[in-house]
């Protein structure tokens, strides 16, 4: 998903309401939405993609 740069002029007193856009997205697109979001913080940031910081191992016992 990319994401393309729109501008938009509103009056102050009819500004949309960011709550309800996000409201009418699906679940899936407001998470993907984060992602995005996130991924593009961490490489301005960071410059580098965020990876896990630990190496965890799972073992089983009897």
């Amino acid at each position: 998903m990319s994401i393309s740069k729109v501008i938009n002029k509103y009056k102050i007193n009819e500004q949309p309401n960011d709550f309800s856009f996000w409201q009418s997205k699906s679940y899936e697109e407001r998470l993907e939405a984060l992602e995005q979001i996130r991924k593009e913080y961490n490489s301005w940031r960071y410059n580098a993609e965020q990876g896990f910081q630990r190496v965890y191992r799972i073992v089983k016992r009897a």
